[in-house]
């Protein structure tokens, strides 16, 4: 299959924030951070948990606005403008986190909290646009070459930051906080570059009609499809598996280096784990939509929960390096496939007119998702003392995933 110019350009959009995911979010601020309200004599345990505060702030702001921010986004010609919104926000605070200066950490945070809004805001109105960029035949190849290209751009922006960084700053150019900024600017830079093309030309097909009153309009719409959710069953028992096992994919992802440093794997180590993970993502999520056309969206969402589920139980027998090494391959190998097939699934399950409105739905159920996997995890650790129960316990949330999916894919929408 070839793309499109506005199908490459789309796919781009991944690989352009990439770069805040792993250098913001993931590995460079949450330290960085550590650092500065360490030096302005906040105990370990407050910065922890104000960061966690600032994740959680920031997710459940757009999560609640998801559904209708979506509905305000399909009117003509305004799914385009959201998109730019929030994905400015995003890069213009992202820039701003190598500004604050290191005695503001408060500031900091709040500027991150601004990020982290622009940057999941960004990526609803991203994931609605793949119902305008690609037919029903054409979504699953293009959201999992989107999800490949995400995790290549990821590794090679943060490839960018280990250069600066085990370089002490490119030979003393740089301070360890300024290697810290650099990052920050990199991510801002890399998202500029790459996301531009869509920014500019991302041409929306579908919409609904102009409103004299979008805003009320929009509630209107979405009180209506509240009423009528009968209607689309199969999209809500969907919604319902993919809660289930969405959380499952996130908190394995997330858990891992806790229960890396659990089995005493040194820190440089996990580093090396995590890119060789988000490496072998790129090939496998683009192998997952070429299965899927072959053999069915439906079985290759099925396999990918399944191989979910035993590497949950795989988890019983961590005891070794080896052992978390084979964990981690698995999760790589079906982590993005997973992912950009159920977008893509779900795409072809909405009203195309109403897509961004749907998929603000679909945005709060995987944002509200990352809640209830950490918590089993932690109860039965510390139940059981042993993480690696703990891991295996989402064996549970996969299982309910499948059946409900099965359940799901023989529904007939009204």
């Amino acid at each position: 299959m070839k793309f499109t110019k506005q199908q490459w350009q789309w796919i781009f959009y991944d690989w352009a924030n990439s770069g805040y995911g792993i250098l913001v979010v993931t590995a460079v601020l949450p330290v960085y951070f550590k650092a500065v309200a360490d030096h302005a004599g906040v105990s370990a345990a407050n910065s922890t948990a104000l960061w966690g505060y600032a994740n959680s702030f920031g997710t459940l702001i757009i999560s609640l606005l998801a559904p209708l921010l979506g509905a305000l986004a399909d009117y003509p010609h305004a799914k385009k403008r959201w998109l730019n919104l929030f994905t400015w926000l995003g890069i213009i605070m992202t820039m701003g986190l190598a500004l604050v200066p290191t005695k503001y950490w408060q500031l900091l945070l709040i500027v991150y909290i601004g990020s982290i809004i622009g940057y999941s805001g960004g990526n609803l109105f991203y994931d609605s646009f793949l119902t305008d960029v690609a037919a029903n035949e054409q979504m699953d190849r293009v959201s999992s070459t989107g999800y490949g290209m995400g995790y290549l751009g990821g590794v090679v922006a943060f490839i960018i930051f280990l250069a600066a960084e085990l370089s002490k700053g490119f030979g003393g150019l740089l301070s360890s906080y300024g290697v810290a900024r650099f990052s920050f600017i990199l991510a801002a830079v890399w998202w500029i570059v790459f996301a531009w093309p869509l920014l500019k030309n991302g041409h929306q097909r579908y919409s609904v009609n102009s409103a004299a009153n979008p805003f009320i309009d929009s509630l209107r719409r979405l009180r209506r499809t509240m009423h009528h959710i009968n209607q689309y069953k199969q999209i809500t028992w969907f919604l319902v598996a993919y809660f289930f096992y969405i959380d499952g994919v996130d908190t394995i992802f997330t858990m891992a280096t806790v229960i890396g440093k659990d089995l005493g794997i040194q820190t440089t180590m996990l580093m090396v784990v995590l890119l060789v993970v988000q490496l072998i993502a790129v090939p496998f999520s683009i192998l997952y939509g070429w299965l899927a056309n072959k053999f069915s969206t439906r079985r290759i969402i099925m396999l990918g929960i399944i191989i979910y589920f035993f590497i949950c139980l795989y988890a019983l027998r961590l005891e070794t390096l080896t052992d978390f090494w084979i964990l981690a391959i698995l999760v790589g190998t079906s982590q993005g496939g997973l992912q950009a097939l159920s977008r893509s699934y779900f795409g072809r399950l909405v009203p195309k007119n109403d897509s961004s409105e749907f998929f603000g739905f679909y945005n709060i159920l995987g944002k509200f998702s990352a809640i209830l996997g950490p918590f089993i995890v932690g109860i039965v650790t510390q139940w059981t003392s042993k993480s690696t129960v703990g891991a295996a316990s989402l064996s549970v949330l996969f299982a309910l995933g499948l059946i409900v999916f099965i359940f799901a894919s023989t529904i007939k929408d009204k």
